[in-house]
């Protein structure tokens, strides 16, 4: 088992992973930028050490400082969380060159799958169905004209090495394929220093769900269900369920072996994510694999028993699973709300400041993940999510009821949240009625 962990990461996530290894009896080692220095994660972790200043290139991006706070404490291993440095090949290789201990997959796995062409073709390779596109990189707009006529529009471009909702557009004929094309070029330099694009057929109306696995390094992997992440805002999560109400038993455990096949092939261990788009005739198609953990990770906590956090430690320090296939049971539904700082009414608009009054929901199946508190001063250097609220209810229509009331009682004061925003979507009835996919916030809600 590990001994001492830094943790590579700031916010709800670090005060996740210091909570797991607490439980563990592992020593946490926290890094902060000069803006987090009152943050509760510094608070809680057995040690602190600041990396640099309130920007993240300068601290949590600057991988040399990170390596030297885990020289300096001792730390045999990094976890790091979600976003930031979490999929970055070389400073995963770079830990493990020098006998500090990544907590995830391979430097190896994170290039490969970080790369969305070599990816898909990876994944098909694998037995994985993908959505028809591009085979790799596309060389010029011309090929990617000639590739849309063959495949039909709409057809989507996106960067290689994309992320996070950037450097993707959607062209409905050739003109636009056009226009799109050199936007998302030079969207991809800018955000990704890489300009490489690939070019797939769009899936209109599409629902956008994940499948979870766990991998040790002893050759044993496991499903553990799947989750819906069709309510998006600009490409990105706001709220996620599981399990998905349009995934019968059967497609559940089909998705389940062709992910675990899938991982076992490939040889992935730890923790990870396969994306599908899922059309209304429920055929899925692979998007991409996330190869970390997911910001989404605590429902399918709650639904299996299982801690991904503590399995994922585990893992890395060269323990087998201690459960297989069979022992994994699907108990009730979950749903979760990320809680972000920002205005829903001026296009979503980051909102940091001082928090002036906090109240948090409780209950049986509440569950809260965050490192706010009453007087907490949010930067205005970070992303905007500030917490997750989780419930957990027999069925899908209690896990509603649950959040909308949770969500009632949420109260932040001092800066703008997105709280009534999502409590404006669990009221909405087609979402109530489970008639919606990855465009609902567009239509419905905007």
């Amino acid at each position: 088992m590990l001994k001492r962990i830094l943790i590579a990461n700031r916010g709800e996530v670090a005060v996740r992973i210091i909570r797991a290894c607490r439980e563990l009896g592992i020593e946490t080692v926290a890094i902060y930028s000069e803006a987090d220095k009152d943050s509760l994660h510094v608070k809680l972790a057995d040690k602190a050490i600041c990396v640099g200043p309130a920007k993240a290139s300068k601290s949590y991006l600057n991988r040399n400082h990170i390596i030297e706070a885990a020289c300096i404490t001792g730390c045999d291993s990094i976890h790091p969380g979600f976003g930031f440095l979490s999929e970055n090949s070389q400073f995963a290789k770079v830990c493990n060159e020098i006998g500090i201990k990544w907590i995830g997959p391979t430097g190896e796995m994170i290039s490969l799958m970080g790369d969305k062409a070599k990816a898909k073709d990876t994944m098909q390779k694998a037995g994985v169905p993908v959505v028809p596109g591009s085979n790799g990189i596309l060389a010029s707009v011309e090929q990617a004209e000639k590739l849309a006529e063959k495949i039909g529009y709409p057809v989507i471009l996106k960067a290689s090495s994309g992320g996070g909702g950037k450097g993707i557009r959607i062209a409905y004929n050739k003109e636009e394929l056009k226009r799109a094309y050199a936007l998302v070029k030079q969207e991809a330099k800018n955000a990704f220093n890489d300009d490489s694009i690939y070019l797939e057929k769009f899936i209109e109306n599409p629902r956008h769900i994940e499948v979870q696995i766990l991998a040790d390094e002893h050759g044993n992997a496991v499903s553990l269900g799947e989750r819906d992440c069709s309510i998006q805002r600009h490409h990105q999560k706001i709220l996620e369920e599981t399990p998905s109400s349009i995934i019968s038993n059967k497609l559940r455990s089909k998705m389940g072996k062709i992910a675990v096949n899938a991982v076992n092939q490939i040889g992935y261990t730890n923790v990870g994510t396969i994306e599908f788009l899922v059309d209304k005739d429920q055929n899925y198609y692979f998007m991409e694999m996330n190869t970390r953990l997911q910001v989404e990770h605590p429902i399918t906590e709650v639904v299996t028993d299982i801690d991904i956090v503590k399995e994922q430690i585990r893992i890395a320090g060269g323990e087998e699973l201690a459960f297989s296939q069979k022992d994994i049971k699907i108990k009730g539904h979950s749903m979760e709300c990320r809680i972000n700082a920002e205005n829903p009414a001026k296009n979503f608009a980051p909102c940091p400041g001082k928090i002036t009054g906090l109240h948090f929901p409780g209950g049986n199946g509440i569950r809260i993940d965050t490192a706010i508190y009453e007087g907490y001063t949010i930067p205005s250097t970070y992303d905007s999510m500030i917490a997750k609220l989780i419930v957990h209810g027999k069925d899908r229509q209690e896990s509603i009821a649950k959040m909308k009331s949770a969500i009632a009682e949420m109260v932040i004061e001092g800066i703008d949240t997105n709280i009534d925003f999502l409590y404006q979507i669990l009221d909405n009835k087609k979402f109530q009625t489970n008639d919606y996919d990855t465009s609902f916030i567009e239509k419905e809600m905007l």
